[in-house]
């Protein structure tokens, strides 16, 4: 695998400074062109050669425009960051569409350099791999241009280098104790690095591995690569907004989505909605489930066991009335409520998953979403707004994301409130006559009345395709507001308990 980067490649000194002009306009060009394209560029920058790695990041550094390159590197994770998901902090760097960014010691670095010090086997290192690949697929199929460069040095050039270093104690400090470590066991590192690159070169998102001899070599080669996939990635650009003139995706979407449904018996069918609390259970019951929970919320603070709780459902389903309910067994200093409305154009220009991602609570934490990335499957599927390889393709990445939390340690909680036409309708009409409740109501709510059949299926197929066994939906009967608020609570309230106890195993 790694014998075409070691052929000794080279680029004469007089080549490298007559092309360097050239090539370095163009890339600027070429940033400069795709500063309203609808894609990003992310380059990844890893391998067995340090003092490459080094000198490549800072080349792209200044032969780029710095003000569309965003500069990441990652060593080791802050307590914010060890108290979220691993994931978190590469999500919340990811480029807005239109900007470049690199990725120095990315999501490819910390699992091989776990397993080259034998922190973990080859198992882990596996499951690390699934996780890679996983994201690294989002990103490519979110439209993001991802260029992996592994840039290798053989085991000559590498021993040469370190005994070049020792002879000049002004080099020493740029050879580290891992490189003297890889050129000691250099056939068992280098198998676990094969290993490695050949499980995350996949065909959304391939190694390009550079001979990394020759520092003017490793340069142009990089470059002209960052250079090529710009200009691929805006050509591509160009041809669908070309294509968008004639016949947009958004109309073309819509009509889609209005075609007639299968009348089919669903999911929430089977729901007894006849389910209800008289007043004085329910002030026994809600008091009871409320002081259970602020004595649980305590020892998950105390325990850094974070939560995460999503509420979906029909308009004046009791989202609302049963968060307040909730939160009110809960010190206020512990959690944010964050309510989903139409993305911002700070989050249109990315992955749809970031602006979640960015709200993922610290340890002890509660974020509330009143709303979230079920939207990508519920309402801009049916109102035409994500085109169906779109939405088709969030529930994978949605199954993905929901495992990275709960796998993390997170108490993730995904309540459907449900309620039936009739009920809703009721509520609609009550609320145009309470004046402090006629906010609440709008021309929207009774629109999306008319398309009940089309988000019910919408809301059938993605209970079915990610309520899984470790994120399991809460499907909650809310014709009766005081039973649905008692039973979204006493559901947190188990499933703190499980999670705490769980801690004592």
């Amino acid at each position: 695998m790694f014998k075409t980067a070691e052929l000794g490649q080279k680029i004469a000194k007089a080549e490298y400074h007559a092309l360097l002009p050239d090539l370095r306009a163009r890339l600027v060009q070429a940033q400069y062109r795709m500063r309203k394209a609808d894609f990003s560029v992310i380059i990844v920058i890893s391998g067995n050669d340090s003092v490459g790695r080094e000198q490549a990041l800072h080349t792209l550094a200044e032969w780029m425009d710095p003000r569309f390159l965003e500069i990441n590197a990652f060593g080791h994770r802050s307590d914010e960051e060890r108290e979220r998901p691993r994931y978190w902090r590469y999500w919340r760097q990811l480029p807005a569409d239109g900007r470049s960014s690199i990725f120095y010691g990315s999501w490819v670095r910390r699992p091989l350099m776990d397993r080259l010090d034998d922190l973990i086997d080859d198992e882990q290192l596996d499951d690390a791999i699934h996780h890679v690949n996983n994201f690294e697929r989002m990103l490519v199929d979110d439209g993001t241009i991802l260029l992996k460069f592994w840039l290798h040095l053989g085991r000559d050039g590498l021993k040469k280098r370190i005994k070049a270093a020792d002879k000049d104690p002004d080099s020493r400090w740029k050879i580290n104790q891992r490189d003297r470590m890889f050129a000691a066991n250099y056939e068992r590192c280098e198998n676990i690095c094969k290993r490695f690159v050949r499980k995350t070169s996949t065909a959304e998102a391939p190694w390009q591995i550079v001979e990394s001899t020759d520092h003017r070599f490793r340069n142009v080669t990089i470059g002209r690569a960052v250079l090529d996939a710009m200009t691929r990635g805006m050509a591509a650009w160009g041809a669908k907004c070309a294509e968008q003139e004639t016949a947009t995706s958004k109309i073309a979407a819509a009509e889609g989505a209005d075609q007639p449904i299968n009348d089919t018996r669903s999911i929430l069918d089977t729901l007894d909605l006849s389910r209800s609390l008289d007043r004085r259970q329910y002030q026994k019951n809600l008091e009871s489930c409320q002081s259970r929970l602020y004595d649980l919320g305590q020892k998950a603070f105390a325990e850094g066991v974070s939560s995460v709780l999503v509420f979906e459902g029909w308009d004046a389903s009791g989202k609302g009335g049963a968060i307040r309910r909730l939160l009110a067994g809960l010190d206020p200093r512990d959690y944010r409520v964050v309510s989903v409305t139409a993305p911002s154009d700070e989050e249109l220009a990315r992955h749809y998953l970031w602006r979640f991602w960015r709200h993922l609570p610290r340890a002890g934490k509660v974020v509330v979403f009143d709303r979230s990335w079920y939207g990508r499957v519920l309402v801009e599927r049916v109102e035409g707004l994500a085109t169906e390889e779109q939405w088709r393709r969030a529930y994978k990445e949605i199954n993905d994301f929901e495992e990275e939390l709960v796998n993390h340690g997170t108490v993730l909680l995904k309540f459907w409130m449900h309620v039936d036409r009739d009920e809703q309708l009721a509520r609609f009409k009550a609320r145009e006559a309470t004046p402090f409740k006629q906010h609440k109501i709008t021309e929207e709510d009774f629109r999306n009345r008319e398309k009940w059949d089309l988000y019910e299926a919408a809301v059938n197929e993605m209970v079915q395709r990610t309520s899984t066994e470790y994120a399991p939906w809460q499907l909650i009967e809310g014709n009766d507001k005081r039973y649905a608020r008692v039973e979204v609570i006493r559901t947190y309230v188990e499933a703190l308990e499980k999670r705490l106890e769980d801690l004592k195993t």
